[in-house]
């Protein structure tokens, strides 16, 4: 008489059940425990399984929070954010019942090299609509990085493991290192995996959807150079990079849109404060850099990263003030009648918190650049007439950037940068 293969406590393999699920295959396994291909033998169909580490399966606090999370998850409901099916428990072992996907891991496609522009821009901006539907429900992934981004055969992104990590590694030991393919878990008073943790992550500070804007900031960089935006020869290494150093931007590739390039130094900002703050700009940014607007990524190309070098224009006065830009005759047309005086019509073009000032108009009547100190020494900003799409160029904390000036055909920005005691 033919038996069925016993599960035994903690071990699992092909031919074994666990309640109505038949084990196929292992998918794969990492420190939040083993995934395997299932068939779902009451519904028939194909189905990842995740087992609850046998650690930690006990755990009544953790297994309460674990099936919270679950749910907050499945409630989100979004097409690039891995379905959860349920949350089960049978033969002594605890489960999550997932949808089985076809394809790779982002990490496997990386291990191939970089990705083109084109390609990897998309997996971005779909990436970013998955954390977006995320933050909009109160949940921040904490662990976002290549192996968690699976490409599916039909080019759908999937983001997998959606905030479940965060709960269940809470409760490990306060020192434990996970190793998982390459990569490092650090959990306790310290989660998420080292290449891809933001500063604060790192100090073991209270964090927000900002950490996981950082890390996907250090995905798209090594979408995009096919190296870690921050990496060392062990964890130590890693974390001191992350705090002190920059990633290397003579990296990109030349063709990355500048919109692109000042998108990934906002998500790359030590501070979280200074950070991009909402995910949604990010994915609105992907957006407007694969546009077919040719005008706007090339005027920007010249002051938008600190590795292309601008002309330095040698004005040294500097004009403090709000900006209330008179551009009546450029912008809107003026009227003009014989026995009337000339008309002119105004409109105030920035709102922003700080003081604004020294503006330049292109000679075509787009865009203006101008210098504010939002965030302490003076920065040249760029934005359209209309008011949209508002860029800080320089970025420097280092020192004041003045006297921004346009060429007459439109496509360079020059301005004066001084350096703190007076030099240029």
């Amino acid at each position: 008489m033919h038996e069925e293969p016993t599960l035994r406590p903690g071990k699992l393999g092909p031919g074994t059940r666990i309640g109505s699920y038949e084990i196929v295959s292992a998918l794969g396994a990492g420190g939040m425990g083993e995934v395997w291909r299932a068939r779902d033998t009451e519904l028939q169909r194909d189905v990842a399984i995740k087992v609850v580490p046998h650690e930690l399966a006990d755990d009544e606090a953790v297994l309460r929070r674990f099936r919270r999370e679950a749910r907050m998850l499945a409630a989100v409901n979004h097409p690039h954010i891995a379905t959860i099916h349920a949350v089960e428990e049978a033969d002594a072992v605890r489960f999550i019942v997932m949808e089985l996907l076809e394809g790779e891991t982002l990490q496997a496609r990386l291990e191939r090299g970089a990705l083109p522009m084109d390609e990897a821009l998309e997996i971005a901006r779909q990436t970013a609509e998955a954390l977006e539907a995320a933050h909009d429900r109160g949940l921040v992934h904490r662990d976002l990085k290549p192996a968690n981004v699976f490409l599916t055969t039909g080019s759908r992104v999937k983001v997998l493991d959606f905030g479940i990590a965060k709960d269940v590694a809470a409760k490990r030991g306060k020192d434990e290192v996970t190793r998982a393919s390459t990569s490092l878990t650090m959990s306790g008073t310290l989660l998420g995996t080292a290449p891809y943790m933001s500063p604060e992550q790192t100090r073991g500070m209270s964090i927000d959807v900002r950490t996981d804007i950082w890390a996907f900031g250090c995905v798209l960089y090594e979408m995009l150079t096919g190296r870690r935006a921050f990496a060392g020869r062990h964890v130590s290494e890693t974390m001191a990079a992350i705090l002190k150093e920059e990633p290397d931007w003579s990296l990109l590739p030349p063709e990355t849109p500048a919109l692109v390039t000042s998108l990934l130094r906002r998500c790359l900002r030590k501070d979280p404060d200074r950070r991009l703050h909402h995910i949604a700009d990010a994915r609105i940014e992907i957006d407007e850099a694969t546009a077919p607007d040719p005008r706007e990524p090339d005027v920007l190309a010249a002051a938008a990263s600190e590795d292309r070098a601008a002309p330095l224009w040698r004005n040294v006065a500097l004009a403090l003030g709000a900006v209330v830009l008179v551009l009546g005759g450029y912008l809107l047309g003026r009227t003009r009648t014989p026995a009337a005086p000339e008309v002119w019509n105004t409109r105030q073009i920035t709102r922003g918190p700080a003081i604004e000032s020294q503006a330049s108009l292109d000679p075509a009547g787009q865009f203006i650049v101008y210098t504010s100190n939002e965030h302490g020494n003076l920065d040249i900003y760029w934005q359209l007439v209309e008011g949209e799409n508002v860029q800080n160029l320089t970025d420097d904390s280092e020192a004041d950037d003045l006297q921004p000036a346009i060429s007459p055909d439109g496509s360079t920005i020059a301005f004066r940068s001084e350096r703190s005691g007076g030099g240029l």
